[in-house]
C-alpha cells in the first residue's frame, strides 16, 4: 500500500503538471489574442507569441521536430516555453512528420512574413533548431539579413547529389531540396553569427558541418554527445545557459567551451562515451573507461559493461 510519502510525490507531480498545462494554455491564449496560432498547410503549425519590454524586441524563430506520432499535436515546442519565460518574443514552427520543412506552404509562409515586414519589427532575430530544425533554422534565416542562427547537428541538405554519403533520414530523401530556402550553407551567407554545434565523432554530422563555411560560422565540436545532444546538455545543466547566451549575443567560444567542460561530471555524458566505445568494439577502452567512472560512483550500467568487455577478451 502506498505510503504518505508516495502520495506527497504524486500530488507534487500532479501540481507541477497542472501548472505546466496552465502555462501552455496561457501562451496559446496570448498567441491568439496578440499574435497568431495557425495551420501552415497540412503538416505544419505556426505560433507567434509576442512579448512586451526590451527583451521582447528579440524574436526567436524555433523549429520543432514533432516526428513522433505519439506527440500531442497541440503541444508547444520546449523552446517556445523556454523563450517565452525569458521575455523574448517567439515564432514557433512545428512539423508533424519528417518534412524537413520542405513544403510549399512553409516556403510561402516565410515569403509572406518577409513581404509584410514582420521581421523588421524586431531589433534582433534569432533562428534556432536541432537536426531537422537546425537545417530549417539555417535555411530560413535568409529572410533576415544580420540574423543570428543557433543550429545543433544541422543538415546542410538531404539532396542526394550533394550528400550521397548521408544514409539516415530516408523518408525525407524524396523531398525537393532545390529552389527557395534549399541549400542551408548558402542561406546563412547574410547572417551575422551562425553557431553550429555538432558531434565530431559522428561522421555524417561532421560532414554536414564541414559544408558550412564563412567568417560568420562558429563551429563547436561536441564529441560523444550524440545526435540528440540536448539530452546530454540537460543532464549537464548547461542547456539553458548555452542557448540563452547564444540568443542574447553574450556567448563566446571560450564561454561555451567552459560550459561544455562540465561534461566530465555528467552521467549522461559518461554513458554516451561508453555507448560509443561499445559500438566501436573497443573492449579494452571500455574496461578502462568503466574503471575510471566507477572510481567516483558505481552503477550497474558500467559494472555490466566492464564484465561484458572482459568476457569478450577472455578475461
Amino acid at each position: 500500500m502506498p505510503g504518505a510519502g508516495d502520495q506527497d510525490v504524486t500530488s507534487e507531480t500532479t501540481d507541477a503538471q497542472s501548472r505546466a498545462e496552465a502555462w501552455r494554455d496561457t501562451l496559446k491564449a496570448v498567441a491568439r489574442e496578440r499574435g497568431f496560432f495557425e495551420d501552415v498547410g497540412d503538416m505544419h503549425k505556426a505560433i507567434f507569441i509576442p512579448q512586451d519590454g526590451e527583451a521582447g524586441q528579440t524574436l526567436v524563430v524555433v523549429f520543432d521536430n514533432l516526428d513522433d506520432v505519439r506527440q500531442n499535436v497541440d503541444r508547444l515546442p520546449w523552446a517556445v516555453d523556454f523563450i517565452s519565460s525569458q521575455g523574448w518574443s517567439s515564432l514557433g514552427l512545428m512539423a508533424h512528420g519528417p518534412t524537413w520543412y520542405r513544403d510549399d506552404a512553409v516556403l510561402n509562409f516565410f515569403d509572406r512574413l518577409k513581404d509584410e515586414g514582420f521581421f523588421g519589427k524586431f531589433a534582433r532575430v534569432v533562428f534556432y533548431g536541432t537536426s531537422m530544425g537546425g537545417y530549417a533554422a539555417c535555411a530560413f534565416s535568409s529572410v533576415v539579413e544580420g540574423a543570428t542562427v543557433v543550429a545543433i547537428n544541422p543538415q546542410a541538405t538531404l539532396a542526394r547529389e550533394h550528400t550521397p554519403w548521408e544514409q539516415r533520414f530516408r523518408p525525407a530523401w524524396r523531398r525537393d531540396f532545390s529552389g527557395r530556402y534549399g541549400y542551408a550553407p548558402d542561406m546563412v551567407a547574410a547572417a551575422k553569427k551562425v553557431w553550429v554545434f555538432y558531434d565530431s565523432r559522428i561522421l555524417a554530422d561532421a560532414s554536414h558541418a564541414a559544408l558550412f563555411r564563412g567568417v560568420q560560422i562558429q563551429k563547436v565540436r561536441c564529441p560523444f554527445m550524440g545526435h540528440g545532444m540536448l539530452s546530454v546538455w540537460r543532464d549537464m545543466g548547461v542547456l539553458k545557459p548555452i542557448v540563452s547566451a547564444c540568443i542574447n549575443g553574450t556567448a563566446t567560444p571560450t564561454s561555451v567551451l567552459a560550459l561544455l567542460r562540465t561534461r566530465h561530471g555528467s552521467l549522461g555524458y559518461k554513458r554516451a562515451v561508453l555507448a560509443y566505445l561499445q559500438k566501436q568494439g573497443r573492449h579494452r577502452l571500455v574496461i578502462r573507461w568503466c574503471n575510471a567512472v566507477m572510481r567516483e560512483r558505481r552503477g550497474p550500467v558500467f559494472v555490466n559493461a566492464r564484465a561484458a568487455a572482459q568476457k569478450a577478451l577472455g578475461q
